[in-house]
């Protein structure tokens, strides 16, 4: 079992930047692939970036490559999501997410957070 907890948020200008954080408990946090994912009001949750158990391969939505980075810390169980030059269609919930398998498809995953708002105001 983990348990995942986002925090970081927020409302923000466009063209400005956010770092969310989703520091995870209760397993071996380097046993599992990480993703994040976001859900915006009446649209399906899609993939935005994902990261392999070492954190040596990544994979990002087209919509997000080179704005957004995604890292990990497996010493502060943690993973995050810089998130630069946002624009308003990144407003949206934003979870994360741990699975066994490193995937760009939420049913890969087993365990979420309860997600952070981020709102881009333009």
């Amino acid at each position: 079992q983990v348990h995942l907890v986002e925090s970081g948020g927020g409302l923000v200008q466009a063209g400005g930047s956010l770092r969310l954080s989703c520091a995870a408990s209760g397993s071996t946090f380097s046993n599992y692939a990480m993703g994040w994912f976001r859900q915006a009001p009446g649209k399906d949750r899609e993939f935005v970036a994902s990261l392999s158990r070492s954190g040596g391969g990544t994979s990002y939505a087209d919509s997000v490559k080179g704005r957004f980075t995604i890292s990990r810390d497996n010493a502060k169980n943690s993973v995050y999501l810089q998130m630069n030059s946002l624009k308003s269609e990144d407003t949206a919930v934003y979870y994360c997410a741990a699975g066994f398998l490193w995937s760009r498809a939420p049913a890969q995953y087993d365990y979420w957070g309860q997600g952070t708002q981020v709102t881009v105001s333009s």
